[in-house]
């Protein structure tokens, strides 16, 4: 990708903005229900703010409420003909055991529920209405956690995602004053949906990190993944192999993530933050704790502290872990928003734990905000760069992280401008 020249690395909008973060909420997100049983429960959303509300995070926060993305909103990305099948999903029922249902709506993992466009709609409207603050600059940082549905296609449904609220809010910056804007998606599944609708244009640099695609759905994310045409060099994956622990990932992370950013230039970094990474997770084989997932919000925090003038749209997306996993990883998300720093020792407030055990009793609570784990990581210092711990264990997982890192530098920094000096030239 050619590089840009100085002078045109200003950044759009005002300078300073009226506040520095802003929480986008609506009870309406309750509303994207699946079928009874489904693994995407409105649940983890509702008790990720009843965590942020009980231990003070939002006190003397004004939490903005989002009205719904209309058609043309969601035909910046989703196609006509599925826009309509969506909104007369209800009155063309498919059975469940449909091997290949129209638009991909009726099929196990996305079956249809009752007003599914609206709660679809307002999902997206919350990730728009994130975008519209930052780039009215009435805010630097902006976070939706209900936003994330990064599988969802042009023409239909995958991955328990209806519409694309992220590439819909992409769409519109792009529209709107930007033109240089770095997604990072560290949900365990590959990002899909958003790589696929920006493959080909220069101005969206597309960063994920997730499971190895051989392990997991949706089978895609493979470092020879890179964009095409004048894009060449903005799709970035990095596939790491399950039970992949926090410094491990960590270490996979910094090794890729800074440089890429760094080169690109971005005028905003756009996160989807799934924490389905995590190793309680029933869905995934990562063996995040959600100390390492609070890490990783940081880190992305910084890098838009540090290269996009503070510009940060934090958005949710998978994790499966209802109870003890979400609400506290996307607490300290919210907390990472608003400078609102928790330590993971806080101990969990007993009026929400009360709460929590009227509607899941024999859920055994965590004491804490946190979980010990370990997130001093060793960082990439180049190929054979890594010394021997002398720790069989350890020391596998090193040359397998090592292995991944080398993947994807070799795919694409070249493409970039970086790491010339590749040594297998």
């Amino acid at each position: 990708m050619p590089a840009l020249p100085p002078q045109e690395t200003s950044q759009p909008g005002p300078k300073s903005a009226a506040r520095s973060s802003a929480v986008v909420w609506s009870p309406s997100y309750l509303g994207y229900t699946w079928t009874r049983g489904h693994p995407m429960n409105p649940t983890r959303l509702d008790l990720t703010m009843r965590l942020a509300r009980a231990i003070g995070l939002l006190d003397g926060i004004e939490v903005i409420e989002p009205s719904a993305a209309n058609d043309a909103d969601l035909l910046r990305i989703h196609t006509p003909d599925y826009i309509a099948a969506v909104k007369t999903a209800n009155t063309h029922p498919v059975p469940l055991d449909a091997l290949d249902p129209p638009f991909g709506l009726g099929s196990a993992d996305n079956p249809i529920f009752p007003n599914m466009h609206e709660a679809a709609s307002i999902i997206t409207g919350g990730t728009l209405a994130a975008a519209r603050e930052i780039a009215a600059g009435r805010t630097r940082r902006a976070v939706s956690i209900g936003g994330g549905m990064h599988h969802a296609m042009a023409g239909s449904a995958a991955g328990f995602c209806v519409y694309n609220d992220v590439a819909v809010a992409i769409s519109w910056l792009l529209d709107n004053g930007y033109d240089r804007i770095a997604y990072i998606d560290v949900d365990v599944h590959h990002g899909d949906g958003v790589q696929r609708a920006f493959y080909a244009d220069p101005r969206v640099l597309t960063v994920s990190v997730h499971q190895h695609p051989a392990t997991l759905w949706p089978s895609t994310g493979y470092p020879s993944e890179c964009g095409v045409g004048a894009a060449e060099g903005t799709s970035i994956n990095l596939a790491v192999l399950p039970q992949t622990s926090d410094a491990m990932w960590l270490r996979a992370f910094h090794a890729v993530v800074p440089g890429a950013v760094e080169s690109f230039r971005p005028q905003i970094i756009i996160s989807q933050c799934g924490v389905d990474t995590h190793r309680e997770d029933p869905l995934a084989d990562l063996a995040l704790t959600v100390d390492g997932q609070r890490a990783a919000f940081l880190a992305m925090r910084d890098l838009a502290d540090t290269h996009a003038e503070g510009r940060w749209l934090a958005v949710g997306g998978g994790g499966y872990g209802l109870i003890r996993v979400v609400p506290r990883s996307w607490t300290h998300l919210i907390a990472a928003a608003l400078d609102r720093t928790i330590d993971p020792n806080t101990p969990i407030p007993s009026s929400w734990s009360d709460y929590v055990a009227t509607i899941a009793p024999s859920v055994q609570l965590p004491d804490t905000m946190g979980e010990g784990g370990d997130i001093a990581y060793r960082p990439w210092d180049g190929p054979g760069g890594a010394a021997e711990t002398g720790i069989a264990e350890q020391d596998r997982a090193i040359r397998a992280i090592d292995t991944a890192i080398l993947a994807t530098r070799r795919a694409t920094f070249p493409l970039l401008g970086l790491d010339q000096d590749d040594p297998r030239d």
